[in-house]
C-alpha cells in the first residue's frame, strides 16, 4: 500500500472546457475541498484546444478524491 503524500494529486473529472472545470472546482471549493484546473489551452487564449489535448482536467488532493467524485455526480 502506498504512503498518502500531502500535494498529491488525482484527476477528480475531466472536461470539454475550462468554464466546466472551473464551475465544478468552485461546487468543490464550496463544500470545503480544494481543487485546481490543469489544461493545455494558452492559458485559456486558445479554449478549443482543451478538448483536443486531452481534456481540462479537474484536480483535488488524492485523499480527496471519492468525496469530490460524489459530490461532482
Amino acid at each position: 500500500m502506498r504512503k498518502e503524500v500531502e500535494g498529491d494529486l488525482a484527476v477528480a473529472r475531466i472536461y470539454s472546457y475550462r468554464h466546466e472545470a472551473e464551475l465544478a472546482r468552485s461546487a468543490l471549493e464550496a463544500q470545503g475541498i480544494e481543487a485546481m484546473v490543469e489544461a493545455d489551452d494558452c492559458g485559456g487564449q486558445r479554449p478549443l484546444m482543451g478538448a483536443t489535448t486531452g481534456g481540462v482536467k479537474l484536480l483535488v488532493r488524492r485523499s480527496d478524491e471519492g468525496r469530490a467524485k460524489h459530490i461532482l455526480q
